[in-house]
């Protein structure tokens, strides 16, 4: 039988921003990982994008060697604590996993965070290269391509346009999904390492690219993310009360707007509806349950069945009060100066889209939600801040239609020589965590190879 860790009591973690999930205990990870069936062609290696070779680390837990399964993970990946937190295994590793055919799959992302949690990086010996590489950001792409690239001997340098480091890591993820010190942890094994951090930097604004040449950097890896809100375009969208789903989570877990004593203020009402059924759509209603809403919704246009968000997630979301209003299209936000109300289109669902999943059709029927706040979680795109800068510069990167960089899928390398991009701001796949990490790894020995190259 599979093992679950403990959770905190559902009416408890509505009042705080706690861990919600305990570790597994020592005995629990012995019994889930004697489930593996060591697998000769292991399907699980294959659904994770940094390939972590995860028969290897949990056979080392079976032979009580928690050491050397953290080695083995280590290989690949920098963030196993991060990574057995909030990667969506059940699309990944666990849902490639050959028990999940007929029954459950092992609990992969537990043993992960477990010996993340309970295992430290090993010292690297860095035999000094004399190449310097610039990285902008300080997300899983970044921190991932830093490490490789510093044990490579390189000096580098992650410059980061906010005040703190992890970029969504920080901003995006609440800590009762990523305690912070998990956080703090991995940034700091990377200081460690020796990699510089340079905090408040906005690369196209604070420097250029030319200028980060000029000083040194023979290599650029740009991955500063999609921070630029899509919004809904319907009237009312401009009135007091509406967020985008970043700018509500990054006051709250970046800039503290949920303190008592804070410079960022937040401010709270009665009901609030939250759009989209994403995972920062549920992060963003949870957040919202904690910070003192007495009614928070889910608002979104199909049915359970294609939420894209972790099973997890909708659980939790539901334990803790989430109301999900499914079927339910934004027509309109009600209201003067603030909002006083939200009008929806009920739909039905007709035939599958491009996504595969069947397309919410208008049935011409129309309710009002009694809310006083929204929060529009539809998903980001790439601030053009760099791309604009570029332009100045005499740079032109080749851009698609919404604005990513254009990149070599193997290489990362943009159509600028010596400057790559990966994680949201040029993405391959769905857009979490563990593929940007994996955009992180591609780009780091695309730019080793490049600098070696020059010597």
């Amino acid at each position: 039988m599979r093992q679950r860790p403990k959770e905190q009591d559902k009416f408890e973690r509505r009042h705080n921003f706690n861990a919600v999930e305990e570790n597994l205990t020592p005995q629990q990870v012995k019994e889930e990982a004697s489930r593996c069936l060591t697998c000769k062609n292991p399907r699980c290696v294959k659904g994770c994008p940094v390939n972590i070779q995860i028969p290897d680390f949990i056979k080392a837990l079976k032979e009580d060697n928690l050491e050397h399964a953290g080695e083995i993970i280590r290989q690949t990946s920098m963030l196993p604590s991060v990574c057995g937190r909030v990667c969506p295994q059940e699309r990944q590793c666990e849902g490639n996993c050959v028990l999940g055919i007929k029954g459950e799959s092992i609990a992969i992302g537990a043993l992960e965070r477990y010996v993340g949690d309970n295992t430290a990086a090993k010292k690297v010996d860095i035999t000094p290269s004399g190449k310097k590489v610039a990285i902008v950001g300080s997300g899983c792409a970044g921190i991932t391509a830093a490490s490789d690239l510093r044990k490579a001997g390189h000096d580098v340098t992650i410059f980061e346009a906010l005040h703190k480091f992890g970029g969504v890591l920080r901003y995006g993820i609440p800590p009762f999904r990523l305690p912070r010190k998990v956080l703090d942890r991995e940034i700091n094994n990377l200081k460690e390492m020796g990699v510089k951090f340079e905090k408040n930097v906005i690369v196209g604004k604070s420097i250029t690219l030319n200028q980060l040449k000029n000083d040194g950097f023979e290599a650029i890896f740009i991955c500063s993310g999609a921070g630029l809100p899509k919004m809904m375009n319907i009237s009312g969208e401009n009135l007091n009360g509406v967020f985008s789903a970043n700018e509500f989570l990054t006051r709250v877990n970046l800039m503290g707007a949920n303190e008592e004593e804070t410079a960022t203020p937040l401010k709270i009402g009665k009901s609030v509806a939250v759009i989209g059924g994403g995972n920062v759509a549920m992060d963003a209603a949870r957040t919202a349950v904690r910070v003192g809403f007495e009614k928070v919704f889910i608002v979104y246009r199909r049915t359970e069945t294609e939420l894209p968000a972790r099973l997890e997630e909708i659980r939790h979301a539901k334990e803790e009060g989430v109301v999900f209003k499914f079927l339910h299209a934004p027509f309109e936000i009600l209201g003067n100066s603030c909002v006083a109300g939200m009008r929806f289109e009920v739909m039905e669902l007709g035939e599958a889209d491009e996504s595969g999943r069947r397309k919410p059709v208008g049935t011409g029927r129309f309710v009002d939600l009694d809310v006083d706040t929204v929060i529009v979680a539809l998903g980001t795109g790439p601030n053009p801040i760099i791309q604009k800068s570029a332009i100045m510069e005499g740079l032109n990167f080749d851009t698609d239609k919404r604005g990513y960089f254009v990149v070599n899928e193997d290489t990362r390398e943009t159509s600028i020589p010596a400057v790559y991009a990966g994680g949201d701001v040029a993405p391959v796949g769905a857009s979490n965590a563990i593929n940007a990490m994996g955009a992180g790894k591609k780009a780091a020995k695309a730019i080793n190879e490049y600098l070696e190259s020059l010597s």
